[in-house]
């Protein structure tokens, strides 16, 4: 009889009103050793709390992002950031275009071991489920609603996980049997489906069909529920997969229309819009407080923090010093981890919505003119670079920590020398920048001995509203609508100036595209989504082969840019090779170039 491992039997014992928990945090990290108990199949599906058990474990393969791909971020493979040390996995394969560096593998290879297991436990649920006996304390009827929210939430955590696979390796097989986990689990799988049969066919009428199984807004949104799968989120997805389907990079295959993709974001703000808002903090005379209200928008938490953006999110305890010491500047004690680059300093605007810059591209980036230098100036913006962060779009300060910046238990200095860039530390920041976005602050009082709370959100309103605002610019160009829904995201962070006023993008198509992918870029920034954008914008290799741009601060306060590390980015590299494992066992096709 084949044996399974439940990895987390004891789940409902220890936090039985948070699911989404981090068992590595929760559960003292057994994930990572052979659990003492095993069972077989029949064992958990003969009983329905052991199967209920079973069923939330599957949570637990939502990632959280933080310094995951070997203490490194995966947004440091884009042009958002670098990793100081020189073990980060990211550096070492990603940014030399090494991508069978096993200093990767925790998101080159090990990503389709991980999701192929999660998508078996998926399985086991959707086809098992319906032959557990009932639960004698449970009325019938609680026992036929609860069968049909598990076999909701497990379709619909089986299509994100396909989604994720999809993202990394393009259409992959699509697995919806249990099949032998001691054998070779894809030997009877090896035709790869179209990008159609894939998306459009499978996850995305997956999502369709499985939501109204879901629990609704209303239930799913209690803190006794607190991380489970309800309505929103799956029509949630449903508009992040449309809106990919409709970009340049896949439209042609899926067949999905700018139109579709506006109607799915629509779709979501008429049926779940009124649950939902934007995390805005003001002062007591009416004034936005933007830096306060955007970083609330990421640490504060749905159920506790009264946080009506977050939709789909990986529900973490407390966190305490030692997670977030990899990516804290190192006068602080940390080790640098996560460190900005000049390049996403540069894309963001001015507080009072102006651009500091002339010309952007398609990748959301300022026009580099040539090496390091400065990007054409907007002079009516009044930006100089000998100043370069005074008078910015608050969400600046919300997420780098730039020379000068009090933060913790001193001030951000990145001179030479002194306390954040001390002669020898090789975790220093090489770009000059250190990241504020995703690390409580609160954790850093009394001595380090703090804790709080960080989630790993997923999708959240913002995306919603700028999900709709692109998909609306390509099908009727530059309008009020786009104008209002940018607005919501930019005035929340504490921009004083309209959309509207701005002539360079009312007047074209063109440019109000690339703002809006400027906008996405540092909306979104350490979030995941740069490097899948650039890759549906058909832009990566522009977006990633271009070099990480730095500062030096001198003494004296001179602010020089540099270039901080080059990059090597290969049409290729649009898609993961398929790990070579999996090609040698069933001699998969692999993907273009690999």
């Amino acid at each position: 009889m084949k044996k399974i491992f439940l990895y987390s039997l004891f789940a409902l014992g220890v936090a039985s009103t948070t699911l989404l928990t981090s068992c590595e945090d929760a559960f003292g990290g057994f994930l990572d050793k052979q659990p003492s108990n095993e069972l077989t199949e029949e064992e958990v599906f003969s009983d329905w709390n052991m199967m209920v058990r079973f069923h939330y474990d599957t949570y637990n393969f939502l990632r959280h992002g933080a310094y995951r791909v070997k203490d490194s971020w995966l947004d440091t493979a884009t042009d958002l950031g670098e990793t100081s040390y020189s073990s980060g996995g990211v550096r070492k394969s990603f940014n030399l275009g090494n991508y069978y560096n096993e200093a990767g593998a925790a998101e080159l290879t090990e990503t389709w071991e991980h999701y192929y297991r999660a998508i078996r436990k998926c399985n086991l649920i959707i086809t098992r489920i319906g032959n557990v006996p009932k639960e004698p304390s449970l009325s019938q009827e609680k026992y036929e609603q609860d069968k049909l929210y598990y076999t909701s939430e497990a379709r619909f955590l089986r299509a994100f996980f396909y989604w994720e696979m999809f993202l990394r390796y393009g259409p992959i097989p699509v697995v919806t049997e249990v099949l032998d986990p001691d054998g070779d689990l894809l030997s009877g799988y090896t035709t790869r489906p179209t990008l159609k049969e894939y998306v459009v066919d499978f996850i995305l009428k997956e999502l369709e069909e499985c939501e109204s199984g879901l629990m609704t807004y209303e239930d799913a949104w209690k803190s006794a529920q607190a991380g489970r799968i309800g309505q929103p989120m799956a029509r949630a997805l449903y508009s992040r997969i449309m809106l990919y389907m409709a970009s340049p990079r896949y439209s042609a295959q899926s067949g999905v229309t700018w139109q579709q993709a506006a109607d799915a974001a629509k779709s979501f703000i008429d049926d779940y819009g009124a649950n939902f808002q934007l995390f805005t903090v003001v002062d007591s005379d009416g004034n936005t407080k933007g830096v306060e209200a955007y970083t609330n928008a990421l640490l504060r938490n749905a159920y506790s923090g009264n946080n009506k953006e977050v939709i789909f999110y990986r529900n973490d305890v407390v966190i305490g010093w030692d997670r977030i010491q990899n990516d804290t500047p190192v006068g602080e004690g940390g080790k640098g981890g996560l460190c900005p680059s000049q390049n996403l300093v540069d894309m963001y605007d001015m507080a009072d919505g102006s651009s500091p810059f002339a010309q952007y591209d398609a990748t959301g980036a300022p026009v580099y003119t040539g090496g390091a230098s400065a990007p054409t100036i907007n002079a009516a913006s009044g930006y100089n670079d000998a100043n370069m962060w005074a008078n910015r779009d608050p969400r600046l300060a919300a997420s780098v920590l730039y020379n000068g910046v009090a933060w913790g238990n001193g001030v951000i200095n990145v001179v030479l020398g002194q306390r954040d860039n001390p002669v020898g530390n090789t975790n220093a920041t090489p770009t000059g920048y250190y990241v504020r976005k995703y690390i409580p602050e609160t954790i850093l009082s009394a001595e380090h001995s703090q804790t709080a709370y960080r989630l790993w959100t997923i999708i959240r309103y913002a995306e919603i509203l700028l999900n709709y605002a692109e998909a609306l610019n390509e099908v009727q160009g530059p309008s009020t609508e786009v104008y209002n829904l940018l607005d919501q995201v930019r005035h929340r962070s504490g921009i004083t100036g309209n959309v509207a006023d701005r002539s360079d993008l009312t007047s074209s198509k063109d440019n109000m595209r690339n703002f809006i992918h400027k906008e996405r870029t540092v909306e979104f920034a350490f979030e995941e989504h740069r490097p899948w954008d650039v890759r549906r914008w058909n832009v990566a290799v522009e977006a990633l082969a271009r070099p990480i741009y730095g500062v030096d601060v001198a003494a004296d306060g001179t602010i020089t840019r540099k270039v901080a590390q080059n990059r090597v980015f290969e049409e290729k590299m649009y898609l993961y090779p398929i790990p070579e494992g999996e090609v040698w066992k069933t001699d998969i096709e692999n993907n273009p170039g690999w």
